[in-house]
């Protein structure tokens, strides 16, 4: 007959959205409110009962600490299953939570891509290079990053990128100003051609509202 009976349900004191499960006398689990809420005093539990309840509040527990990561910022699934993971959460388990995320709509890649290349070109502009190796790392697929990179404004962003840098160049001379500006591009995942396009389009900007903006080149 074993394992045990009911003889106690007790909402959690800290959670009131989860419940104790006491069996013949002694605390054996605990269980989210709504699996609970099946159970009753006296109601006898096989071991097999007993450890699916186990997996299902394992299961329960694994969302819903992916769904306080997601709380603070959208995250990739990739980045979930490594935050599992790292928690010892089994894998069977951590599958089941994805895919239970992912239908109730809190994963979603391309949403999760967008919005990484909205935050990067608003605070931090990148090009496409540096976007895809970043977005590659969060384990989204090649197929997502071809289609959000395709919204990419590239000059625009880089145009904005370089803005960032000349402060420092003011009194310098042109040509130190597109080595270390280019250079910084490129760190920023630019291509040659589109540095090479920004950068005179910034200098001569820069020229047209202070003409004095670059100092004279001693060495030509």
């Amino acid at each position: 007959m074993q394992p045990g009976t009911i003889t106690a349900l007790e909402v959690q004191k800290r959670d009131k959205e989860r419940v104790n499960v006491y069996l013949d006398g002694e605390f054996a689990f605990g269980l989210p409110l709504i699996e609970a809420a099946q159970l009753h005093k006296g109601q006898h539990l096989s071991l097999d009962e007993i450890n699916t309840l186990k997996h299902k509040d394992t299961v329960q527990r694994a969302v819903d600490r992916a769904v306080r990561l997601l709380a603070r910022r959208p995250y990739s699934a990739t980045e979930i299953r490594r935050n599992l993971q790292k928690h010892d959460t089994p894998e069977t388990v951590v599958d089941i939570a994805i895919d239970r995320l992912t239908s109730l709509g809190y994963l979603d890649d391309r949403a999760f891509a967008q919005y990484w290349l909205e935050n990067r070109d608003t605070f931090k502009p990148r090009g496409p290079i540096a976007l895809r190796h970043e977005l590659r790392q969060k384990g989204i697929a090649n197929g997502i990053i071809d289609e959000v990179l395709e919204s990419l404004d590239v000059q625009q962003a880089a145009y904005r990128a370089a803005q960032s840098k000349t402060r420092a160049m003011q009194g310098k001379t042109r040509h130190t100003f597109e080595q270390k500006v280019g250079s910084f591009l490129q760190r920023r995942g630019f291509t040659y051609a589109t540095c090479r396009e920004v950068l005179d389009q910034l200098a001569a900007d820069l020229v047209e509202e202070n003409p004095e903006f670059f100092a004279e080149d001693s060495s030509q």
